[in-house]
């Protein structure tokens, strides 16, 4: 990884630095977020960045969603969310907690075994369905216990939830024929959305019958571990639009992941258990609609993410790869 891009701050912390109080130290980059995995802990940087449906631009804004990012995620592992913590700067030096003027601001997490991350299990070809059976146990009662308000349900509407799916299209059409979407792809799946988005009757249905809840927002393989328990962590603190949605936009997120990877089968089954332990009879009506979203989401960000300066070549190759992937994925869900 080179450096050159990087705050200075993340630099001097990926050195051993005992001042720190933090050792062998890797950086994992995501396009909104630094993450360094050091030793029993994992401490994730918000960048300095403003999306528009995301905005980290000041130092103010950064500390709050580390602090909601907190709150919100103790929901479902709260063992795993530590604390807030300062990077401070003390002449050249820069300190974890210390007594100098506050730089940044970080989420303290306690590191999970890699080896047992679902990604990985997906990866290694032993995740099966005794593993989806404790993520749909784990997310059942969820649900069930989750927020509903009328602002909430307002979410729900075909109205609102085209403003997330329209406004994927705006900030993608700059990146047309670039090697990970074409302008025939874009086309296909952009009037195929806004069809659905016409049978507003679907979305109130979904409303009146309870479905539109403060979820997770970010309900995919990167973000559970299946260790000593289930760990769902990493839900979406910065724009609750985005988390509060319907049930089927979350978990059709979990099973347009498992597409993705090549795993129809547990895929169709994560959703047939999900709607018989949760009573969830009008999901599947949803399903394919969400799962496009979800799909072009994923694409939008490695787009993103590879635009970033502060990755390098490989990092980006890599992106545009796996974007031009959930594209077609993306519109496979059209047909």
């Amino acid at each position: 990884m080179a450096n050159d891009n990087l705050p200075d701050f993340i630099s001097a912390l990926l050195k051993t630095n005992q001042e720190a109080c933090i050792t062998d130290v890797r950086l994992v980059q995501t396009h909104i977020s630094f993450v360094l995995l050091a030793g029993e802990f994992v401490y994730k940087f918000k960048k300095p960045v403003d999306f528009g449906f995301l905005d980290f631009s000041t130092l103010e804004k950064r500390q709050h969603c580390c602090e909601q990012e907190l709150l919100l995620n103790r929901r479902l592992c709260p063992d795993i969310y530590l604390d807030l913590v300062t990077v401070t700067k003390e002449g050249d030096s820069y300190t974890l907690n210390g007594s100098g003027e506050v730089m940044e601001y970080a989420v303290k997490m306690a590191r999970m075994p890699e080896e047992k991350m679902m990604v990985n299990l997906i990866q290694a070809g032993t995740l099966d369905h005794i593993h989806i059976d404790t993520i749909v146990d784990k997310l059942t009662p969820f649900y069930q216990q989750a927020d509903r308000t009328e602002e909430i349900d307002g979410y729900g509407t075909a109205e609102s939830v085209a403003v997330n799916v329209l406004e994927n299209f705006e900030q993608t059409k700059g990146f047309i024929n670039n090697g990970a979407i074409t302008q025939e792809q874009f086309d296909k799946i952009s009037s195929w959305s806004k069809d659905f988005l016409t049978q507003e009757d679907l979305f109130t249905r979904r409303i009146k019958d309870g479905n539109i809840r403060d979820c997770h927002g970010d309900l995919y393989s990167a973000n559970i571990c299946l260790a000593d328990k289930v760990y769902i962590y990493d839900c979406i603190e910065f724009n609750r639009r985005f988390r509060y949605c319907d049930k089927a936009s979350d978990i059709g997120f979990l099973a347009m992941d498992l597409d993705f990877h090549g795993l129809q089968d547990l895929s169709s089954y994560c959703i047939d258990q999900f709607c018989q332990h949760s009573g969830d009879n009008t999901l599947k009506e949803m399903l394919n609609f969400y799962k496009c979203y979800r799909a072009y989401v994923r694409g939008k960000i490695g787009l993103f993410t590879a635009a970033d300066p502060a990755v390098d070549e490989a990092v980006k190759a890599n992106c545009l790869e796996a974007a031009a992937k959930y594209f077609a994925l993306a519109e496979s869900y059209t047909n």
